[in-house]
């Protein structure tokens, strides 16, 4: 399991896996609850690519959005592994 710290988003820490490029088990701590879960449900069984190009500048407030930040998350793992 992963472990990403947020910045600038309500929730504040995201959790995941990923295994052959796919991610999996995302789990947001904090945030909107049902935002969250529905973000973690439609990138489930995706590959890491295509979920940061799709999330990656999405905005809420303070220029970063929960879906952004799980973009930068992968972003960081990416360059980690």
């Amino acid at each position: 399991m992963e472990t990403y710290n947020t910045h600038g988003t309500c929730a504040v820490r995201i959790d995941f896996e990923v295994e052959n490029n796919i991610v999996h088990n995302v789990k947001f701590i904090g945030g909107c609850r049902g935002n969250t879960q529905g973000v973690s449900a439609l990138v489930e069984g995706m590959n890491i690519d295509d979920v940061i190009s799709r999330l990656k500048g999405i905005q809420c407030r303070f220029g970063t959005s929960c879906p952004n930040e799980l973009a930068l998350a992968l972003e960081e793992y990416k360059s980690k592994h």
